[in-house]
């Protein structure tokens, strides 16, 4: 099913698709001229004596079919990356744009490090199985039946033994490839889980750190890497025993057509020439179907990546006839707005978020939320972002129905004032530009006057133009507030919904902040999650909400006349902060510890200092040879042995081809016929032994670099953590997949 709906992704690429099939193919008949014109040449200078200007023109054609043959497979791979590109390009934004259209209500069921893996690392498994595996799949087909065809009528009996031969390969392959599904799949989950665990990890040194408990997991980052080495070379044992299946079919093949053909060469049944044309080609018949064997577990691994991406693709968006719905004419002017019996449940979730609620937010009025933590507030201000839409009850804005409205232009109404401001790790001006990308830089200036924040960046030292640091490192918590003010600012939107923040800030940043608040909430409809009294005194109306209802509403003075939850919520704080004047204290709607910001106002970056002096990459990747050096011999040892055996079966093959030619006794090809026979069988299994010693050395590397490198990191946090996880999620998140399942 999966294979199908990727075959479906080539539709815009079909051109390419169609033109690496195409030179491959071609290929495969320059193989077949180039193996006949050799053969011509030998046979001429080997039994009729020619000298080199007799032979000079096959030469010639026997150069430019080698320089065409390398050509067509140059423009092939060529076309066979565009097919590639141009499929994952398309994947990719289609995935993230059905991630973005998701939202947080369904997105934060799923784990970041997860999700970046798939939209990452899984698109990019993608690449071997539209590159290598898809056009293989044709080739794999065409140039054997090309070849079968042309050596029936020379050598009937070599073509009887291609044509039942080669039907092993692809059913060993199918055979030993339905047992290596399973583990690939499990394999991948674990990568998957892996890269989730350790971006986990890195994102929240910090805390960890802080709890005493950043060292711990260096033993946890061990044996984590040791479980995704155990299930990856589960996998590879049974890649790896296919392809010593299909190294042995097709090698012992080739050594059985060689001997036939010596013997009835020996006998005159057959001319050198024509016996020399189908040994040549033999190996060539079998490649095509290896090559297909090889990238038959790339192509399984791309279907499990596949899998996981279309799982993503396949969650339903919330409202699908947003795009088809009613227009929002943005204007200036406040809306009205109101909910009458709205419940929302979360998905995977049994008790509903919000349940039965009705209010009215009258337009360019101020309406504040307060309540307990899991009352029900965050959810219900996801619904009038229209992030999520209601499961039932109405929903009206300005006396049109929420779901009939267009949701992305109800959105570009909306402005979101977070609690904890999401700054991307870019400059300044383009953390303010994301709520208006079109914006001047005029604009930008004036919306963080505005927000009270143009004094303190302009003391940036690249101002405007300043990194703020991977979620606004560099800033304190108030200069982030106050860049989520200035893009609602910027945004000018009429209706304001503001999660308030300024239970741990300084006085001074406070009022700024308040300040700048109130005026942006002027002629607006503004929804607020409360947690200070001054805001909601301030407030035309307050709700109050728990358990996911509204128990209450009306303004304050009303309110606290009650015998009520909110009357309980301002007693309970007001015996705790009796020192603080009643307009300054907190609510108790927010208690949750978080970790301390560490800004660029209590810990300056240095942008002139200079990075730490290292080792060279060459001399400090060789460190980690060091423990693995058995390994690695062991490894070069086996390599050279599989090439010899390459090397010896295609010397005994020529030698009893030549040897048979000239008529000698059957006992000078006994002991040839012996080493092809060894050559055959030694090759497949130097070559299954060289994998596996290979690949275990490579993945304990990693797994030891991957800990070097934690254990590096862990002392630089907090003050330098912001300039390593860039590097971290370019490549050692990433750096985990082994090369066998993309190429």
């Amino acid at each position: 099913m999966f294979a199908k709906r990727l075959f479906e992704r080539t539709q815009s690429s079909r051109i390419s698709l169609v033109l690496t099939i195409l030179l491959g193919f071609a290929g495969g008949i320059l193989v077949v001229v180039q193996a006949r014109t050799l053969s011509l040449v030998i046979d001429g200078v080997f039994l009729k004596g020619l000298d080199r200007p007799q032979v000079q023109r096959g030469l010639e054609i026997l150069l430019v079919v080698i320089l065409l043959r390398g050509a067509a497979v140059l423009f092939s791979e060529l076309a066979a990356n565009r097919t590639a590109s141009r499929v994952k390009d398309e994947l990719r934004g289609e995935l993230f744009t059905h991630i973005l259209a998701l939202g947080p209500a369904v997105v934060r069921g799923e784990r970041s490090g997860e999700l970046i893996n798939t939209v990452v690392e899984g698109v990019e498994a993608l690449d071997a199985y539209f590159r290598e595996y898809l056009p293989q799949l044709v080739l794999a087909t065409l140039i054997p039946l090309t070849f079968l065809i042309l050596i029936f009528p020379i050598d009937w009996v070599s073509g009887i033994i291609l044509l039942v031969t080669a039907p092993l390969i692809p059913l060993f392959m199918i055979l030993i490839g339905s047992l290596a599904e399973a583990l690939t799949r499990r394999q991948w989950q674990t990568l998957s889980r892996m890269s989730a665990y350790f971006l986990d990890i890195l994102q929240g040194l910090t805390t960890l750190k802080i709890l005493g408990r950043s060292r711990a997991q260096i033993q946890v980052i061990k044996q984590v890497s040791e479980r995704h080495r155990t299930a990856t070379m589960q996998v590879l044992r049974v890649a790896f025993l296919s392809a010593l299946v299909l190294e042995l079919v097709s090698t012992l093949s080739t050594a059985l057509i060689a001997v036939g053909i010596g013997v009835r060469l020996l006998y005159g049944q057959i001319a050198f020439i024509d016996a020399f044309f189908v040994l040549l080609l033999a190996p060539e018949f079998y490649l095509p179907l290896r090559m297909l064997g090889t990238r038959f577990h790339a192509g399984m691994a791309g279907v499990s990546a596949a899998e996981r991406i279309f799982q993503v693709l396949d969650l339903p968006i919330d409202s699908p006839r947003a795009a088809r719905g009613a227009s929002v004419a943005r204007s200036l002017h406040p809306p009205e707005i109101i909910l009458e019996d709205i419940s929302y449940t979360y998905p995977g979730e049994s008790q509903p978020a919000v349940a039965g609620i009705s209010l009215c937010i009258p337009a360019g009025k101020r309406l504040a939320v307060v309540g307990p933590s899991g009352s029900g507030k965050s959810t219900l201000a996801a619904l009038l972002l229209g992030l999520i839409s209601p499961q039932s009850g109405s929903f009206m804005i300005n006396g049109l129905r929420f779901d009939s409205l267009a949701k992305p232009e109800w959105r570009g109404c909306c402005a979101w004032v977070p609690q904890n401001p999401y700054l991307f790790n870019s400059s300044v001006e383009q953390n303010i530009l994301v709520s208006s990308p079109q914006a001047s830089l005029a604009s930008v200036r004036r919306a963080a006057r505005m927000a009270k924040a143009d004094e303190f960046i302009q003391a940036l030292p690249a101002g405007y133009n300043t990194p703020v640091g991977e979620r606004g490192a560099r800033l304190s918590g108030g200069q982030q507030q106050r860049l989520a003010l200035a893009r609602a600012f910027l945004k000018n939107a009429p209706f304001i919904v503001t999660d308030e923040a300024t239970a741990n800030l300084d006085p001074l940043q406070e009022s700024q902040i308040q300040a700048a608040t109130r005026h942006l909430a002027r002629e607006r409809t503004v929804l607020t999650i409360a947690h200070r009294l001054a805001t909601v005194i301030n407030a035309d109306w307050i709700v109050v909400m728990n358990g996911g209802q509204v128990v209450q509403s009306g303004s304050h003075a009303e309110l606290i006349e009650q015998d009520g939850l909110y009357r309980r919520l301002v007693s309970a704080f007001s015996d705790t902060n009796t020192n603080c004047p009643p307009a300054e204290r907190p609510l108790p709607a927010n208690q949750d510890w978080e970790a301390p910001q560490f800004s660029a106002e209590s810990q300056p970056a240095n942008p002139n200092q200079q990075p730490m002096k290292t080792r060279q990459p060459v001399y400090l990747l060789g460190s980690f040879l060091k423990p693995y050096l058995g390994w690695v011999t062991l490894s070069v040892l086996l390599g050279f042995a599989t090439i010899a055996s390459g090397i010896g079966l295609l010397s005994t093959s020529a030698y009893i081809i030549a040897r048979a030619a000239l008529h000698p006794s059957i006992a000078v090809l006994e002991v040839p016929i012996v080493g092809v026979r060894f050559f055959g069988l030694s090759r497949g299994v130097f070559r299954y032994l060289e994998r596996l010693a290979s690949h275990q050395t490579t993945f304990r590397i990693l797994a030891r670099l991957r800990v070097w490198f934690y254990t590096a990191l862990e002392p630089l946090a907090p003050a330098r953590l912001d300039e390593t996880l860039k590097v971290v999620r370019e490549s050692v998140v990433g750096a985990s997949a082994p090369d066998e399942f993309t190429h």
